[in-house]
């Protein structure tokens, strides 16, 4: 057996022994599963091959025992393993049920008072890797009450980067989900990350990035999207794409650009923040920011979602539009002196006379959002009554196109459709010979060729 073997083994066995944080030998064998996995190519395949049992060994080491010195050295394991093979073994972790034991880890190790900074850096930064592979992460944390524990780590950090990064990649994965968008929105993440973006920088822009994918999936929660609007930070994220836009004269940073503009396209899916939009002057904004970036091809990304954001944000008029806001000009024959067409033409220009009601149940909407995920968390499956499972109403109705007395005319032809078979023989399908004076209700007797 090779070396990682024989130290697995023997892990194996002092789990069975005894106390693995009252054992030296553990923490031996736990030094140099690490460096063996550090140094040398071979044992880490040898510990995520297909028929290994490295890493059932080590969730389940982590599974039984209270965190200490070889949990950290574990956590090392897994995170060196995990950023050098991807995401194949990221789904690996977590068919083995790898994500709750790191969230039962990560809410024991946040109890710390200081909490290990590089154990939180290692456990976020797996979380946020391992994440994405699992659909179910966004209810695990909430039910394992570890929802707020990067965000007060992001809060209580702003100047340390090195930390800040994996806390906000772990709330991206977590904010995906509508439930925890509106529960971290109600603990202050809307303005925390309004503090990241702003105001302008080029320093640390990947921080920067993943702040803005975080706010753009936060915002999608309509709940979220009021309270960016209710404090102004409509104005804020167009001040914010413009200054951008003027400093990026190279294209070096459409990534950020772009995530601004996801930013204000999650806040416009409201109406009011598609009346904050058009207060702010966005509209002439995106416009000319556009014109500007049609001449270069890398930028269509960013064309694309400011067309989209000015379709949805432009006032609705009705037909016909008497205004310069259309290229052509109905002219009613006769215009009545008084009643709702003299008023539709008597309204000001930059007038919106189509009423906006899609906001009008957004609160009956997200109370139903939260219903659903809570259900969704009780894995209660409900039947679809849409689906017809009779047979029999399924079959099409076949429908004559003739009378059946107009049909027995062809009654002849298919004595097969109205009469018996007790005169058939059913292997050959053919009319059994007739014997004069037999029997036809008791057996048929056929004679030979001698008797004839």
């Amino acid at each position: 057996s090779s070396r990682t073997t024989v130290l697995l083994s023997q892990l194996e066995k002092i789990n069975l022994d005894s106390e693995l944080g009252e054992s030296d030998s553990a923490r031996c064998v736990t030094a140099k599963i690490l460096h063996l996995v550090q140094s040398q190519e071979k044992s880490k395949k040898e510990m995520t091959s297909k028929g290994s049992t490295g890493i059932e060994v080590i969730l389940s080491t982590l599974e039984v025992t209270s965190f200490n010195f070889c949990s950290y050295r574990f956590i090392a394991v897994f995170h060196f393993i995990i950023m050098k093979c991807g995401g194949r073994k990221a789904s690996v972790l977590v068919t083995k049920g790898g994500t709750q034991i790191l969230l039962h880890l990560l809410l024991t190790a946040s109890k710390e008072s200081p909490p290990n900074e590089e154990l939180m850096v290692l456990l976020h930064t797996l979380i946020a890797k391992i994440g994405p592979k699992d659909k179910k992460i966004g209810v695990k944390a909430r039910v394992n009450g570890t929802l707020n524990i990067p965000l007060n780590l992001v809060k209580y950090n702003l100047q340390n980067h090195k930390l800040v990064l994996p806390c906000l990649q772990v709330l991206r994965v977590y904010s995906t989900n509508s439930v925890n968008a509106v529960s971290l929105g109600k603990n202050g993440v809307v303005e925390l990350m309004f503090k990241i973006i702003g105001p302008f920088s080029k320093k640390n822009t990947s921080l920067m990035k993943v702040a803005l994918d975080t706010l753009a999936a936060l915002l999608k929660s309509k709940t979220n999207a009021r309270r960016a609007v209710d404090r102004g930070y409509v104005q804020v994220l167009l001040t914010l794409y413009v200054d951008w836009h003027r400093h990026d004269s190279r294209h070096r940073y459409m990534l950020i650009r772009k995530g601004v503009l996801q930013c204000i396209k999650s806040v416009t899916n409201i109406k009011l923040g598609r009346k904050a939009f058009t207060d702010a002057n966005g509209m002439k904004i995106l416009y000319n920011t556009s014109q500007e970036c049609l001449a270069v091809r890398t930028l269509d990304p960013l064309v694309n979602t400011s067309s989209l954001i000015m379709r949805k944000c432009f006032p609705k008029n009705r037909l016909p539009l008497p205004t310069i806001k259309s290229a052509f000009h109905f002219q009613l024959p006769v215009i009545p002196a008084s009643g709702p067409v003299a008023q539709l033409y008597s309204l000001p220009p930059d007038v919106d006379d189509v009423v906006d009601e899609s906001d009008d149940n957004d609160d009956a909407e997200t109370e139903s959002e939260i219903e659903t995920e809570i259900d969704d968390d009780k894995d209660q499956q409900f039947e679809n009554d849409d689906i017809e499972t009779d047979i029999n109403k399924l079959k099409p109705r076949q429908e004559l196109g003739r009378p059946i007395e107009e049909l027995k005319m062809y009654e002849q032809f298919f004595p097969e459709l109205s009469e018996d078979f007790q005169g058939w023989d059913l292997v050959s399908k053919e009319p059994k010979p007739f014997v004069p004076g037999a029997n036809l209700s008791g057996p048929i007797v056929v004679p030979t060729a001698s008797e004839e």
